[in-house]
């Protein structure tokens, strides 16, 4: 090969380019790329003709495909030798048989150059030379530049890009490995959370990410990593975590110092404004505790400052690879952040406005993924739904707690009212550089208390309305889209199309844009028409649109964008089955953020896999979004066209039959949920089901609980739909089967919310069941909520209205809550009152379970009034009884007053043993909160008998458990090893024992 061949250079690790020294070369049209691609991948080996024609048309080439092939093959030899001559022998692509063959030294294509660097760094790390390993790594993926293969259409694009795409991945693995190897485990932190986010799946992601965290002193972030990548393997796939990630999982809860850097990594770099949850148990002697973290005041004025490292989020929408146009906007938009890449000196806010389907969201999404690495402390999402068809615009204080939970915060941590959540909200984002995207606004009301406090930040915000007052009162920049220019609709017909289907019928390309009036939706829309017909002449799909009923131009203006998106919305519509047409409009009367394929079918009256096809068939037409496996979205203006067909081609009759059948869907699949939550628990009374979907059914507690997480907004969206549908009976029913879930993860918010609607419901029906058991609901929430005198003015009402009913076991119960309600309160004299009379009710009722916790119950009243006598002896019955029913939950908390009753009585080899069965029974069961109470009193235990590195070793177990669950006692665990350190007598804390219902 001469000097001429070995000037030229290759890439297919990013677009298909190539180069002949400095100068790069014109490669031609896409499917001619196609051809270099497949030559280049072959790396010399020749390539049949059979197989070059499956890899630029797959199994439909066109008539003359042979032809246009040697054509595509005779341009690119032109390319790259145009000094060869008319009848000079190719040097570069050769013929072999019937195909070709790519000569070019190995050095010359990126990819070899990559996979050599790959391979050098593998022998490097089995020798343990780390560093130089990673240093190889790094070098091999700086060759890349975008996803292979970027843009090439056909067979080839899509398979040989996914394998190069896993080749990059894994690469990336091991360079972030080899990273962390050597100590640079807080740098790869900001790395590793978004790819996780990408490939949720990845096990191995989640595993460097776990370590890295974990190295870092964020052990609860570490275990959050675990929880979120098995609630995906679960949720998706069906199975477990491999025994690598399960393994460092019981490693990092475990405090293994073998998971620590050996020998110590460098110094850390500066530490972030807020130090992170809990450095990694057992990591550091005594003398190196940290100190208890006070937070910085001058920040913010919140007064629940988080004692925590906020979370780097990556909520952006996945970016649109047919984005086109918007050149002088996308210029504007560059120009409010500083141009040598700076943080900017204010908070930017950008402000996106438009009629519906001008492409606001797509514009504003495109334009967060070019600036989203100059805000490297991570991206912020919400679709406000500000004109969402059903009124279900999302609060403020619902979208302050979405994004205070996307930044880490504990459900449990988050503070009442919208006031104290803004403040912990802004005090997060203070001296950070986050990028937050409020999409679908519908006022400035809606989006003022979602903007930081502090520089630093770039705020972009969509919305249908002008937001003047975002402009006027907050600086914001605005920025109003129109329609795309003719060059630009056209680029995004090419973009779906391909450039050979628009150059064919230019004037039939012309005429689409003008009837879709250059709106980006409705070309969408009639692109994924024509792609779905790919037979069908451009001329055809432009006469369907012109001989659709009202014209497109309207785009150009007017009020009602739905009145002018009709025309695309409904030839789109007709061409659907009637089986899906069918379904398409019944989602319109869906009023949740996103339908499950289980909740579609249930909506329908059909069987899961008839309804799963039909889903199908929209989403194949752009007139549903499968934004996840089995998870469903409408895009705003076709929810308001869905709405508008329900109501146009239902009965009101068959509208309030599907929607009942959505409702109690939600309601025996919460139902089948409860028994897993609150096992042993009174049922609520429902009707039988009868429906074609049936409820779904849970094998374990993990699982139903997942269920009610994923679901619950649309569980709070299903109560008040049933409370406005009239559907009185579900609308007090799905809060009451929830409690229990509320409960578990602290969604008090929720549960004060549906509970309320509950016994609005209800009372507006003059139902007396429903108002008596959404009283019990009630006074539930509001006591979790912290205010339990509200609870007991509420439970007297339900006291009453029971006694009426004659209710015997709801009196009963509400008795023994009141008995809790006045021990949350403070007043000992009354909860024993209310408890003792409780326990008689249900001896005399029989009820083995209610006597076992009123037991235990009194017990603790008796224990905190320092009457111990009388408190062992209801806690040994209380065992007994127990016991014999089977309540394993109540017979760990028992056992755990029994231990700290001995404690406080100096019997501590007594307190020790109880404290070690409580353990035992926790554990057996699951109940991780016990658990760590209980280590936690244990530590307390070992502390007083003069063991304090027993105690250190238990608190810190019990931290690890609370830091991973967020509880707010792993503030007080880490007040007693401080204490512990210091030698101070107050590390020994009488915590109060974990809390039951009756």
């Amino acid at each position: 090969m001469d000097h001429y061949v070995n000037s030229l250079r290759f890439a297919v690790l990013g677009p298909v380019r190539a180069w002949r020294g400095k100068q790069e070369l014109d490669l031609g049209s896409p499917q001619q790329k196609v051809v270099l691609a497949a030559l280049l991948l072959r790396r010399g080996r020749p390539l049949p003709l059979g197989e070059l024609l499956d890899a630029v048309w797959g199994e439909q080439p066109p008539t003359a495909a042979v032809s246009v092939l040697r054509t595509y093959v005779s341009r690119l030899r032109k390319v790259l030798e145009p000094d060869r001559g008319p009848v000079g022998q190719p040097r570069v692509i050769v013929s072999v048989g019937d195909g070709y063959a790519l000569r070019i030294p190995d050095d010359a294509l990126d990819l070899a150059v990559f996979q050599r660097r790959v391979t050098e760094a593998k022998r490097a790390r089995a020798a343990g030379d780390v560093s130089g390993a990673a240093e190889l790594l790094h070098t091999a993926l700086d060759g890349w530049r975008g996803a292979a293969l970027a843009g090439l259409p056909g067979p080839l694009g899509e398979t040989v890009s996914a394998w190069l795409d896993e080749e990059w991945l894994t690469a990336l693995e091991a360079r972030l490995d080899a990273d962390i190897e050597r100590g640079r485990h807080h740098e790869v932190i900001a790395e590793l959370i978004p790819l996780t986010g990408t490939h949720p799946l990845r096990e191995e992601l989640s595993r460097l990410l776990m370590l890295a965290l974990y190295r870092s002193g964020r052990q609860a972030e570490a275990l959050a990593a675990y929880r979120g990548t098995r609630g995906a393997l679960v949720r998706e796939l069906g199975v477990e975590p491999g025994a690598p990630l399960q393994e460092l999982r019981d490693r990092i809860l475990a405090a293994d110092p073998s998971l620590l850097p050996h020998p110590a990594p460098a110094p850390a770099p500066p530490a972030p404004p807020e130090p992170s949850v809990t450095a990694p148990a057992d990591a550091r002697t005594a003398a190196e505790e940290p100190e208890p973290y006070e937070p910085d005041r001058s920040a913010s004025s919140a007064p629940h400052a988080a004692r925590f490292e906020a979370a780097r989020p990556a909520q952006l929408p996945a970016d649109l690879p047919t984005f086109a146009g918007r050149h002088e906007e996308l210029d504007r938009t560059n120009a409010l952040l500083p141009a040598d890449g700076s943080p900017p000196s204010t908070v930017v806010i950008s402000a996106i406005g438009g009629m519906g389907g001008i492409g606001k969201s797509t514009l504003a999404v495109h334009w967060a993924h070019r600036v989203a690495d100059r805000f490297p402390d991570g991206q912020l999402y919400i679709n406000l739904r500000g004109f969402d068809p059903t009124g279900s615009a999302v609060t403020p204080d619902d979208a302050v707690r979405t994004f205070l939970d996307a930044l880490g915060v504990p459900p449990m941590r988050i503070p009442a009212g919208l006031d104290a959540q803004v403040a912990l909200y802004r005090s997060l984002l203070a001296r950070r550089r986050v990028l937050v995207l409020l999409d679908n606004a519908r006022d400035t009301e809606q989006v003022r208390p979602l903007l930081p406090g502090s520089p630093g930040c770039l705020v972009i915000v969509t919305s249908r309305n002008r937001l003047t007052g975002l402009v006027a009162g907050e600086g914001a920049h605005p920025l109003t889209l129109d329609q795309l220019t003719s060059a630009e609709a056209r680029d995004l017909l090419a973009l779906r199309l391909g450039t050979d289907r628009l150059a064919a019928e230019p004037r039939a390309a012309d005429e689409i844009v003008s009837r879709c009036g250059r709106l980006p939706l409705a070309l969408a829309i009639v692109a994924a028409h024509a792609r779905a017909h790919p037979d069908f002449p451009l001329s055809a799909i432009a006469d369907e649109v012109s001989d659709s009923h009202g014209s497109l131009d309207a785009f150009a203006g007017g009020d009602d964008i739905t009145t002018d998106v009709r025309a695309v919305f409904s030839w789109s519509y007709k061409a659907l089955s009637a089986p899906a047409a069918r379904v398409f409009r019944l989602l319109g009367l869906h009023a949740g953020p996103d339908v499950s394929a289980p909740a579609a079918a249930a909506l329908a009256g059909l069987a899961p896999r008839a309804a799963r096809a039909l889903l199908t068939e929209l989403t194949r037409a752009h007139l549903l979004t499968e934004h996840r496996p089995g998870r469903f979205t409408l895009h705003d203006l076709l929810r308001v066209y869905a709405a508008e067909r329900v109501r146009a081609e239902e009965t009101p009759e068959e509208r309030d039959l599907a929607l009942r059948r959505l409702l109690s869907w939600y309601l025996h699949t919460a139902d089948a949920a409860y028994p897993h939550i609150t096992p042993n628990r009174r049922r609520i009374r429902l009707e039988p089901w009868d429906g074609e979907c049936p409820p779904l059914e849970f094998p374990t507690q993990e699982r139903a609980v997942e269920w009610c997480e994923t679901e619950r907004s649309n569980l709070v969206v299903a109560v008040h739909q049933a409370h406005q549908a009239g559907q009185t009976g579900i609308a007090w029913r799905l809060p009451a089967v929830l409690w229990g879930f509320f409960y578990l993860r602290s969604h008090t918010h929720d549960w004060l919310d549906t509970s309320r609607t509950g016994l609005a419901a209800a009372r507006a029906a003059g139902d007396r069941e429903g108002e008596a058991q959404s009283l019990s609901d009630t006074a539930a929430a509001l006591r979790s909520s912290g205010r339990p005198d509200e609870a007991i003015e509420l439970l007297h009402e339900a006291l009453e209205l029971n006694e009426e009913l004659g209710d015997g076991e709801a009196r009963s119960s509400v008795i023994s809550n009141l008995g809790d309600a006045y021990l949350h309160a403070g007043r000992l004299d009354k909860s024993v009152e209310y408890t003792r009379r409780g326990l008689a009710l249900d001896r005399v009722a029989g009820s083995v379970w209610g006597e076992g916790i009123a037991l235990s119950n009194l017990g603790d009243a008796y224990q905190r009034m320092g009457r111990y006598d009388e408190a062992l002896g209801c806690l040994e019955r209380a065992l007994v009884v127990l016991r014999a029913g089977g309540n394993r939950w109540v017979e760990g908390v028992t056992l755990d007053i029994l231990g700290t009753i001995h404690r406080r009585l100096g019997h501590y080899a007594e307190s020790v043993e109880h404290y070690r069965q409580a353990l035992a029974t926790h554990r057996d069961i699951g109940n991780r909160w016990g658990e760590g109470h209980t280590l936690g009193h244990l530590g307390d235990a070992h502390l007083d008998a003069d063991e304090p590195e027993a105690a250190r070793t238990s608190w810190r177990q019990a931290l690890a458990i609370f830091a991973e669950f967020g509880h707010p006692d792993a503030e007080k665990i880490r007040e007693r090893l401080a204490g512990l350190r210091a030698g101070a007598a107050g590390a020994r804390g009488r915590g109060a024992a974990p809390r039951r219902t009756a």
